[in-house]
């Protein structure tokens, strides 16, 4: 079984991550934008050939998880990271409030049914992770899915099992994927709470960026210390060795793309893909094969 690359924003497998201890912007000795745009398009250059070799291959395929608060920059991190890929070899999912038809199923249902198949890099924009973050900062939320099991109070000690189950489902989950070819890459954009106002606040004043913006955004902006709160639990409990988060400081989106495209790459090389060899009764084919091409009028 496949397991992720070590890096400087891992967050390791130990349950002791406290999201107070990392860092939301680096230093500016790392913030050189002309650098970091030329080794953008350097990563990026070099995902596009290597996601040829996973399609080649067709033997294993990657799922990119991100998550984070809203204006974290998502949308064009993904944009921007994989703007070179074929099409026909990635897919991105976004996954917003759950449909009637959503949650007739079980809360894993919708992320299933979007796996990436084998030779495909997978984007979840959003994820099957919300059901450990927006519903247990909203733990009414849970009501909607009509669990036989819920309790009766959604208070945090009467849900403790619940959300210990839903960590266990995520684990559970992530290592069958593993097992049977599927490396998944989580990303947690970690921006902060007075950069997330300053990018409202552009939105605000920017008529082109009107839509991007919500009351509701402004809502969830309240709830910000349970989501932290929330984060941490979460990832102290899902971050595992086959299915590992990255806590990337968000708040250079440019700095932040570049290291979600080198983590995407190094995993990616490490998987040492090939492309497929031709049948050696194939290859003795080719010489008849270029003199008929040659001899085409």
């Amino acid at each position: 079984m496949f397991k992720a690359v070590k890096n400087k924003y891992l967050v390791d497998n130990n349950s002791d991550f406290k999201i107070a201890d990392v860092l939301t912007v680096e230093g500016k000795s790392l913030l050189n934008k002309k650098s970091l745009k030329a080794e953008l398009k350097g990563l990026t250059k070099e995902l596009g050939e290597l996601q040829q070799q996973l399609y080649a291959e067709d033997r294993r395929s990657i799922l990119c998880v991100f998550q984070a608060m809203d204006a974290a920059g998502k949308d064009s991190t993904i944009r921007a990271v994989f703007n070179r890929v074929n099409p026909t070899g990635c897919h991105v999912s976004s996954f917003k409030k759950p449909s009637s038809l959503e949650l007739d199923h079980d809360f894993m249902w919708r992320s299933t049914t979007r796996l990436p198949e084998r030779g495909q890099i997978g984007i979840f924009n959003r994820s099957y992770y919300e059901e450990g973050l927006v519903v247990r900062v909203h733990p009414e939320f849970s009501r909607y899915q009509r669990l036989p099991a819920l309790p009766k109070t959604l208070s945090e000690k009467s849900l403790a099992d619940f959300w210990d189950n839903r960590y266990e489902s995520f684990n559970d989950f992530e290592k069958h994927l593993a097992r049977n070819g599927t490396l998944v890459l989580k990303f947690w954009l970690n921006v902060s709470k007075e950069e997330q106002k300053n990018r409202f606040l552009s939105r605000l004043d920017e008529p082109e960026k009107h839509w991007k913006f919500s009351s509701s955004d402004l809502k969830e902006r309240g709830y910000w210390d349970d989501y932290m709160e929330a984060y941490q639990e979460l990832l102290n409990h899902t971050s595992k060795p086959w299915a590992p988060w990255h806590g990337i400081p968000a708040d250079n989106k440019l700095y932040m793309r570049v290291q979600v495209a080198k983590i995407i790459v190094e995993n990616l090389k490490a998987m040492n893909l090939k492309y497929p060899v031709a049948k050696q009764k194939e290859v003795d084919q080719f010489d008849k094969m270029r003199v008929a091409l040659n001899s085409e009028s």
